[in-house]
């Protein structure tokens, strides 16, 4: 009687540990490594000399991510963020459609659009 009821709670214990390896590895499969989002924007219009860098650093902090903004000698705005998914598309949408208050978007251009495993860049800044 001892002897089956320990069979059973090692053989239960076997199957519950692989049972847990088994999901730990799909969830690490799933993800691919790549946690974060990493995207290049650069801004057309009336966006220099309104403080659109400016909010570009706030928003992009107020939001949870890293990256830089900075002005081109083409009078655009030019920058790249990083961090969750969810947060870079938020980001996207108030550089496509808000900016800050004195601006006018004519137009917004994505490019390099990507998963990342970790960010590449730390806290969020003008460049000059």
């Amino acid at each position: 009687m001892l002897g089956e009821n320990f069979s059973f709670c090692w053989v239960f214990l076997v199957v519950t540990v692989l049972v847990l390896l088994l999901v730990m590895s799909s969830n690490a499969a799933d993800t691919g490594g790549a946690k974060y989002a990493s995207v290049d924007f650069e801004i057309f219009g009336n966006v220099q000399g309104v403080c659109f860098r400016m909010y570009t650093e706030d928003q992009g902090e107020k939001l949870g991510l890293t990256g830089w903004v900075k002005n081109t000698r083409q009078g655009t705005v030019i920058g790249q963020v990083q961090g969750p998914p969810d947060k870079v598309i938020e980001m996207k949408a108030w550089l496509s459609r808000v900016g800050s208050p004195s601006s006018r978007i004519d137009r917004a251009e994505f490019t390099n659009e990507k998963e990342i495993s970790k960010l590449e860049i730390h806290g969020f800044g003008t460049r000059y």
